[in-house]
């Protein structure tokens, strides 16, 4: 069974996450369990999310998870702002909401760490090389 599509297609906090997310060499997008997910070989980036909290899903629509650069993890689970979503928080994945208020430097920050820690060596030379 599919899963059902969790997303708008017009979602300005889409449209800046795919501008960073597709920015990075050789990224691509495609909907998976009903989310976007930004790729290389290996995913880096997923628009939404959800945790379990007492027994029930508590959707998290207007985020992105991402795994983050290991130096940078633990300071991260502090910060309240995180959350460790469903089924990847065990992989070292860590969620955080987007808003008006969002730092977009910051969340560029997040994804283009996450993105060296998944992407093929070659494609991470690539980048540095900009």
């Amino acid at each position: 069974m599919a899963h059902p599509i969790m997303f708008h297609e017009d979602d300005p906090l889409l449209a800046r996450v795919r501008q960073i997310a597709l920015g990075l060499p050789e990224a691509d997008e495609k909907v998976s369990h009903g989310r976007p997910t930004f790729f290389t070989q290996k995913v880096f980036c997923y628009f939404g999310g959800s945790v379990r909290a007492d027994d029930e899903w508590v959707a998290h629509d207007a985020a992105i998870m991402v795994r983050p650069d290991p130096a940078d993890d633990p300071a991260l689970r502090q910060d309240p702002r995180f959350w460790v979503p469903a089924y990847l928080g065990p992989s070292g994945w860590l969620g955080i909401d987007l808003d008006e208020e969002t730092d977009w430097q910051e969340i560029a920050e997040l994804i283009d760490a996450s993105y060296r820690v998944t992407a093929p060596r070659r494609l991470v030379r690539e980048l540095d090389g900009r």
